[in-house]
């Protein structure tokens, strides 16, 4: 395996980092504290016709793999921006993603362009107040009228609703009840976000201020039934191409953030000097700052194989949970030792630190808990019996 970038990632690599350059850490401060979405931050990535790395070339898109989108998160991160960066373009980088796997040829030339040229802006309506990670028992219903679909239920943790004009969202096309397994009841669309059918509320966190995460409540949504992606009924098959994808993108944006922050604390280990010598030449500072960079490494490296691998074809289930729970194991880590390697300073917010490690917390969370990748890998690489 050659662990050295290509000369076209260098590239994309050096190009999102001049665009980065031009937001320093005191932008991001400000939109942590005065909470409005990075628009200015968007609109520098869209000009570049960044949102179109890894999506089809006849479409207006780049062509490339999902290798690339990571090491386009990664830098966003890794700039200082953090998640409230890179989530406010992280789900039109994979999110379309079911579209270009399972949508028509009308389909993708209708909705693909237009994401890509930033016309349009969508957020993801998966997770809902009484199903949680367990997908296959979401309630949101949609009913098949003739030529729509009329949808009713609940969404929750949808991300960048409040500027979003659409909506990809999976519904229960069967009732729970009835004869058709959970998981083939499920259907995916792609539509438009009606601010009159659908209520967003948002809800107050403790990090990302800027990039705004809600509540849905959907009441008889109109859904044409060529907004529909896939078979009825295939809506789970098609959102899972989209599960893998994510969490490589969320551990590329994990490891970023982490080394953000030592990088700050490696900084401030060098200048701070205290009883007439830098605080890093201590042991005591320098040994656990080494084994943060070393388990950040570790992650990037697990993240790259997961992307290599999507990219190929090629099974990555085990590679990307795993990339997910060692960068976000390793970049809280670091986010925390780099509060504590400031001491009192890293409690003020000038430092940045202490909103660096509160948006690590949402990697350690989301988009699956870090049980339940536990729980996975000794299924599917242990050969143990399923325990969720």
């Amino acid at each position: 395996m050659d662990f050295d970038l290509s000369e076209d990632q260098l590239a994309i690599r050096d190009a999102i980092q001049k665009i980065c350059a031009q937001f320093p850490a005191e932008y991001w401060l400000d939109r942590d504290n005065d909470g409005r979405f990075p628009e200015e931050f968007v609109t520098a990535i869209t000009a570049g016709g960044w949102l179109g790395i890894a999506m089809p070339e006849e479409h207006g898109g780049a062509g490339l793999g999902i290798t690339e989108a990571a090491i386009l998160t990664h830098t966003i991160a890794r700039s200082g921006a953090g998640f409230s960066g890179a989530s406010s373009v992280h789900l039109n980088l994979f999110g379309p993603h079911p579209i270009v796997v399972f949508g028509t040829e009308a389909q993708k030339s209708r909705f693909l362009p237009r994401l890509i040229k930033g016309k349009d802006r969508a957020c993801f309506g998966v997770t809902e107040p009484d199903a949680g990670l367990n997908t296959t028992r979401l309630k949101t219903m949609a009913m098949r009228r003739g030529d729509h679909y009329v949808v009713n239920g609940r969404k929750l943790w949808t991300t960048t609703a409040q500027t979003a004009n659409k909506i990809l969202l999976i519904a229960r096309t069967s009732p729970l009840d009835g004869d058709v397994p959970p998981a083939k009841g499920l259907s995916l669309f792609y539509t438009d976000l009606d601010p009159e059918r659908i209520e967003v509320r948002e809800i107050p966190k403790m990090g990302r201020k800027a990039v705004d995460s809600n509540a849905l409540f959907i009441d008889d949504l109109i859904v044409p039934v060529e907004d529909r992606i896939g078979e009825e009924g295939q809506g789970w098959k098609c959102l899972l191409h989209g599960l893998n994808p994510e969490r490589i993108l969320v551990a590329a944006e994990a490891v970023g953030l982490g080394q953000a922050a030592l990088e700050r604390a490696a900084t401030y280990a060098r200048e701070r000097v205290v009883f007439d010598r830098p605080i890093g030449r201590n042991q005591a500072i320098q040994h656990p700052l080494a084994v943060n960079w070393m388990e950040l490494e570790a992650a990037y490296t697990m993240m790259l194989k997961a992307a290599t691998l999507y990219d190929r074809g090629k099974p990555c289930g085990r590679e990307a949970n795993t990339a997910k729970y060692l960068a976000a194991e390793a970049g809280l880590s670091a986010c925390q030792r780099a509060v504590l390697t400031h001491g009192g300073m890293g409690y003020a917010k000038e430092f940045h630190v202490e909103r660096y490690l509160r948006e690590m917390q949402i990697p350690v969370i989301a988009p699956v808990s870090q049980e339940l990748v536990k729980s996975f890998i000794a299924e599917q690489a242990l050969g143990q019996e399923k325990s969720y």
